[in-house]
C-alpha cells in the first residue's frame, strides 16, 4: 500500500503541474482572446470614428465648394450686369451723335415723363376717389384703405424704388 500510495503521489507531483499547466495556459489563451477582441471593437470604433470626422471633413469641404461656386455665379452675373449696362450706355451714346440738343432732350426726358405721368394719374384718381367718397360721407379708414391697398403700395413703391434706390445703388 504504500508503495501504491508513493506511486500516487510521484504521479500526482508529476502529473499535476501539467494539469495545472493545461489550465493556466487555457486561462490565457481565454484571456488573450478577450484583448484581441476588445482591440477590434477598439479598432472598429476608431476607424468608424474616423470614417464619421472624414465624412464630417468632406461635408464641409462640398458645403465650401457650393458656397464658392455660388460666390463665383454672382460674380459672373455682376460682371454680365456690368456689360449689358456699359452695353445699353455705349448703345445711348452712338444714338445721341449727330443729333440736335432737342432731340437728345426729348429721348432723355421718355422715362421721366412717362413716370411723372402714371405719378399724376395715379394722384388724380385718388384726390377724386377721396373727393367722392368724401362727398357720399365714407369713412375715412374706408377710403384709406381703399385707396392705399397692398397693390398701390406696390407701384408706388417700385416707382420710388427705380429713381432713387436704383440710381442710388448704380453710382
Amino acid at each position: 500500500m504504500l508503495t501504491l500510495l508513493s506511486t500516487l503521489i510521484s504521479f500526482l507531483m508529476g502529473g499535476l503541474p501539467k494539469i495545472l499547466d493545461f489550465f493556466q495556459d487555457r486561462a490565457d489563451k481565454l484571456h488573450e482572446l478577450n484583448l484581441a477582441r476588445m482591440q477590434i471593437e477598439r479598432e472598429l470604433e476608431l476607424r468608424k470614428a474616423g470614417f464619421e470626422a472624414q465624412e464630417r471633413i468632406e461635408h464641409i469641404k462640398s458645403e465650401q465648394l457650393e458656397t464658392e461656386s455660388a460666390a463665383n455665379t454672382k460674380q459672373i452675373l455682376i460682371g454680365a450686369q456690368q456689360a449689358e449696362m456699359q452695353a445699353i450706355y455705349a448703345h445711348d451714346t452712338s444714338l445721341n451723335e449727330g443729333t440736335s440738343t432737342w432731340m437728345k432732350n426729348l429721348r432723355a426726358s421718355v422715362r421721366p415723363v412717362i413716370t411723372y405721368g402714371f405719378f399724376f394719374l395715379l394722384l388724380f384718381i385718388d384726390i377724386g376717389l377721396f373727393a367722392y367718397g368724401w362727398s357720399r360721407d365714407v369713412p375715412f379708414t374706408e377710403l384709406a384703405e381703399m385707396l392705399w391697398d397692398s397693390d398701390t403700395q406696390a407701384l408706388f413703391a417700385s416707382i420710388i424704388a427705380f429713381h432713387f434706390g436704383g440710381r442710388a445703388f448704380g453710382k
